[in-house]
């Protein structure tokens, strides 16, 4: 059983990953690759919802018994993929201009010099 749904273990694993990376590390460097793991663990669980065995492409063929797959999810996660390249992208930018501000990219030192500055 465990071979046969190995796509829907692979998917927790790495939204496991991702989200201890997110909530462990203070470096927002390392938050960010969680954030991606964590993303890549909807899509590949998106995509694997998506097919179905024996399906095939929907393009009308002859016979009444073709079983076609629904490419709709894989369209829309080929727009999450680019939004997902868009927002990492963003917040990169963001963290570069956090360690201009800042001097660091380290949650724990930004919060502590906020609060010093209160």
């Amino acid at each position: 059983m465990f071979f046969e749904h190995y796509n829907y273990w692979i998917f927790v694993i790495l939204l496991m990953i991702g989200l201890y990376t997110v909530m462990s590390r203070s470096n927002l460097i390392k938050k960010m690759i969680g954030l991606s793991l964590f993303q890549t663990a909807v899509f590949l669980f998106y995509i694997t919802l998506g097919k179905i065995e024996g399906g095939t492409a929907p393009i009308l063929m002859e016979g009444e018994d073709v079983l076609y797959s629904n490419p709709l999810p894989h369209v829309l996660i080929l727009t999450a993929i680019v939004v997902g390249v868009a927002t990492t992208a963003l917040g990169l930018a963001l963290i570069v201009r956090i360690k201009e501000t800042f001097g660091t990219i380290e949650e724990d030192d930004i919060l502590r010099m906020e609060d010093e500055q209160k």
